[in-house]
């Protein structure tokens, strides 16, 4: 997943014809995370996951047009840290923002342990990122890292929404996107570097093993 989304940044990044790169999904979930597989598990699988995550936000850190996201329904882990990265957030009324990291024995990734503190402020950021809290998507437009809330029955209305940036100026839009961004750029770079740091050292954790095995474990039983 995190190999296809590059290319797709990356290509998109290069085409003069690409304003604005929007991510969404079908379905009931926006995302439930990273897909995780014990049997398949091994120690160079985790490497080549944590070097492609790596990637992967990395390219939406130099991304140099319009970011947005839809979400349509639950965005969990890396689903809902990344959302700090994006220009503009929308999300249906059924959407919630969970980071269950603390109890699966990861670490908070993507750069959310600098822009959540930001967003939400240092004590909610905490609750997001050490207690796992559940955000809805109403909370999370009070505190900034939504947009807008759509009725789920109506949000295919935020792409009539969006195309009326084919009336601005795409000059004006890149040039105030590399404004934006260009002061943080560096620091986020090295914010992931660290994130991705520690979370190879959480993969090599007997800890997060018997905590993941536990959860997939209840899942099943579900």
């Amino acid at each position: 997943m995190y190999k296809e989304l590059t290319a797709l940044l990356n290509n998109s990044a290069k085409n003069r014809e690409v304003l604005i790169f929007v991510l969404t999904a079908t379905g009931n979930f926006f995302s439930s995370g990273t897909d995780i597989n014990i049997s398949e598990f091994s120690p160079t699988l985790a490497e080549d996951t944590n070097v492609a995550y790596k990637e992967f936000v990395d390219a939406l850190i130099m991304y140099p047009k319009l970011l947005v996201a839809i979400v349509n329904g639950p965005a969990i882990g890396i689903a809902c840290t990344i959302l700090g990265l994006f220009d503009m957030v929308y999300a249906s009324d059924k959407a919630y923002f969970q980071t269950p990291f603390s109890s699966l024995g990861l670490v908070a990734e993507g750069c959310s342990t600098y822009t959540f503190p930001r967003l939400l402020g240092l004590s909610k950021a905490g609750d997001m990122l050490y207690m796992g809290y559940q955000m809805s998507a109403h909370e999370a437009k009070q505190y900034g890292l939504v947009s807008k809330v759509y009725n789920h029955d109506i949000l295919e209305e935020v792409w009539n929404y969006l195309n009326k940036i084919s009336e601005l100026s795409s000059e004006s839009i890149l040039a105030t996107k590399y404004l934006i961004t260009k002061w943080n750029r560096e620091i986020l770079l090295e914010v992931n570097a660290e994130e991705a740091k520690e979370l190879k050292k959480r993969w090599e954790s007997p800890d997060l093993f018997e905590r993941i095995l536990k959860f997939l474990m209840h899942k099943s039983k579900i």
